[in-house]
């Protein structure tokens, strides 16, 4: 192509010499739509004469986007097209340490008995479907073809209503600002501690606890520095800058997020409203300028932008944040939150909405220890894999599809499997990594093929479970709006702006995890003021019952104040009140 790249001619003719080089077999990867156009000839087998420069330049380009998409081609020295082979733990390592892998995450790891525990588990999950069908008043097949009836929505306890009221009077008389919010939390947590220097020495700021703070509020509520200085005295927009471009970075900001998520670990209430050993990604569009390298269009979303991905606690904390583009299949960053999340929450169960999931994803998942159970949009679409091809149900066997996963597939490539699971767990790559390179683009690549099977393996076991269990379809519902409850949440903190105004990828991550902090720095004062409410409401009478509590959200936005004068208050606090002694 690029010999030609000076030629005007739309043929060019071969010479001897470039039809020895270009021969049938060394333009093999030309796709079967491409031959004609490219090379004018009908028959694949037939050595071509002449070559249509643009349709072959063309043909090219496209064939390289598609082979580095799919890491079948690989370009030294970069960062995203990298040969990520390069990044895995040795196979002989593997090997050395496969055994304790296997008994950590609990998975066999010899091909023959791994193999045998996923055919057991499936096969054990659809004879549960098909002996409790009858029994099943919520799941029917009508022509083939599943139906789920919808659940009627959980009704509040009683009591909720006065208990509700009485809690919003209590916190109403507070009168808090958001810079209220930061200053209290810094003051219990000192969460400012893990921002200083980049060079680690200790930092020389006069009043370094006020300028961070400030910093947090300027970029984490999107006012900016420039304003901060305008409202609050004796700061300048300089100084705020400083601290932003010289002791913050995201990997600082992570810390201090996972410091005020062990803190809110340990309040009581949290425990009444969910599992820590859950947690659901979602995503949401926050806009950017048009002319960005990460902006895009986004179909649903309307207008330009880049999704900001959460990953939140069942007990409404958020634990991890990413900012991705919109185009992006979002199951390829699904497990980066869990494998990256140091936090002492630490989900082993992993909800999700249709874009949360794919087959390499359910089998990358599976391997490393995680319960992938989403909420899918089209799931009476998919298929459903049989576990032998002699299978058959009394009740359920038209859900099952002719397909029988392949189990000598799995059996093969389980070794290469497993070093890309441990390599994930030994911090070697990101699940990120190797999923953008599983992608539907992945034709020639037998360990995406591999991790596809069992992909479809799992999901059927997920899916025969999902329409056997109510109580699941629920706490799948209830775990993704929390997760939908946060966007919106984060969203209403960062109130100074409707577009994050900064073209530099790595400076929007960091918007996006300044947000993260203060939302989850006001999650934290809430369940604090909360927990102080419900002693006094508890004391004044009123009844608290573990239901009552669990209908609470910290999600509570009506007490704190964003607008008016901003007045960095120096508030004498009493320690932590964690609740406890509730009585309940």
């Amino acid at each position: 192509m690029l010999a030609n790249r000076h030629r005007h001619h739309e043929w060019i003719t071969l010479t001897a010499a470039d039809s020895a080089r270009l021969t049938p077999a060394n333009l093999a990867w030309i796709p079967e739509k491409w031959w004609k156009l490219v090379t004018g000839e009908v028959q694949r087998n037939v050595a071509p004469t002449r070559i249509n420069r643009r349709q072959f330049e063309v043909c090219f380009c496209a064939q390289m986007v598609r082979e580095l998409k799919s890491g079948d081609v690989c370009v030294t020295g970069s960062d995203t097209y990298s040969d990520h082979r390069d990044e895995l733990v040795p196979m002989e390592e593997c090997e050395r340490t496969r055994a304790d892998y296997g008994e950590k995450v609990g998975i066999p790891v010899s091909s023959t008995e791994f193999v045998t525990h996923v055919r057991t588990l499936l096969t054990q999950a659809a004879q549960q479907a098909d002996q409790g069908y009858l029994a099943n008043p919520h799941f029917n097949i009508v022509d083939g073809r599943p139906k789920l009836d919808r659940y009627q929505k959980r009704a509040l306890p009683t009591g909720f209503k006065e208990l509700d009221d009485a809690l919003r009077r209590k916190l109403d008389r507070l009168e808090l600002s958001l810079l209220d919010v930061l200053a209290d939390t810094m003051q219990w947590l000192g969460w400012g501690k893990h921002f200083g220097p980049l060079s680690g020495h200790q930092g020389k700021l006069h009043d370094e606890d006020r300028l961070k703070i400030l910093t947090v509020f300027a970029y984490g509520t999107g006012i900016g520095p420039t304003q901060i200085s305008k409202n609050i005295a004796d700061v300048s927009a300089r100084q705020v800058s400083f601290v932003n471009q010289r002791q913050v970075t995201t990997e600082k900001l992570e810390s201090a997020i996972s410091m005020v998520i062990n803190g809110y670990n340990q309040f009581q209430l949290p425990q009444y409203w969910g599992d820590t050993k859950r947690a659901a990604a979602d995503g949401t569009q926050w806009n950017l300028y048009e002319n960005n390298l990460l902006s895009e269009r986004h179909i649903r979303y309307g207008g330009y932008g880049g999704i900001a991905y959460y990953h939140v606690s069942d007990t409404y904390i958020a634990l991890f944040s990413h900012f991705i583009p919109c185009g992006v299949w979002e199951a390829v960053y699904i497990l980066d939150g869990l494998t990256k999340n140091t936090s002492d929450i630490q989900p082993e169960i992993l909800h999700g909405d249709t874009q949360a999931q794919s087959a390499p994803v359910y089998g990358l998942a599976f391997l490393l220890g995680i319960k992938l159970m989403p909420r899918i949009r089209n799931w009476k679409d998919l298929k459903w894999f049989r576990p032998a091809s002699d299978t058959t149900y009394e009740h359920i066997d038209d859900l099952f599809s002719k397909d029988v996963i392949d189990w000598d597939l799995i059996a093969c490539h389980l070794p290469d499997m497993l070093q890309v699971a441990q390599s994930i767990q030994a911090g070697r790559i990101s699940p990120s990594t190797i999923l953008r390179k599983l992608g539907t683009a992945s034709r020639k690549n037998k360990l995406y093929f591999a991790f596809c099977e069992l992909g479809r393996a799992v999901r059927t076991m997920f899916l025969l479970e999902y329409i056997g269990d109510l109580e699941l379809r629920q706490t799948i519902q209830a775990a993704q709006n929390k997760c939908e409850g946060f966007n919106n949440f984060a969203q209403w903190a960062y109130f100074g702006s409707d577009t994050i105004e900064d073209n530099a990828r790595e400076n929007q991550l960091k918007i996006i995890k300044y947000n993260h902090l203060v939302a989850n720095l006001l999650i934290f004062h809430n369940c604090h003021t909360m927990t102080q409410a419900f002693k006094e409401l508890e004391a004044e009478g009123m009844q608290l019952t573990p239901e009552l509590l669990a209908a609470f959200s910290p999600y509570r936005t009506h007490h704190a104040n964003r607008f008016g004068m901003y007045e960095l208050r120096d508030r004498k606090l009493g320690p932590i009140d964690y609740g406890a002694t509730f009585k309940v």
